[in-house]
């Protein structure tokens, strides 16, 4: 089983960004998606984003225009380009990948934690 491990979390200021990465242990490519949730104190965790095999994007709402999710395959590293980041984003942020089968599996998390 490939393991993920977050990195790139901390404090900020709001309107500053944060870049997160997710490395995996072994090859990505055979990942039909990788992306991000996160899950604030009291609150279910949402999802944020998430990038398919094919490399199309999708996100949350609130999120558009301010976050960017990539990926480097050669790496096997998923990145959370997080920018004009609000108080509201703060969160603990979880990687996650699924395999072709519908398998989830997911990282230990990073804390993002933006000041007003």
């Amino acid at each position: 089983q490939v393991q993920l491990v977050e990195s790139g979390g901390g404090l900020v200021q709001a309107g500053g960004s944060l870049r997160l990465s997710c490395a995996a242990s072994g090859s990505i490519g055979s990942f039909a998606v990788m992306g991000w949730y996160r899950q604030a104190p009291g609150k279910q965790r949402e999802f944020v984003a998430q990038i398919t095999s094919s490399a199309s994007t999708n996100y949350v709402d609130s999120v558009k225009g301010r976050f960017a999710i990539s990926r480097d395959s050669a790496k096997n590293t998923v990145y959370l380009q997080m920018n004009s980041l609000k108080p509201e984003d703060t969160a603990v942020y979880y990687c996650y990948y699924n395999l072709w089968s519908g398998t989830r599996n997911w990282g230990q998390g990073t804390q993002v934690t933006v000041s007003s």
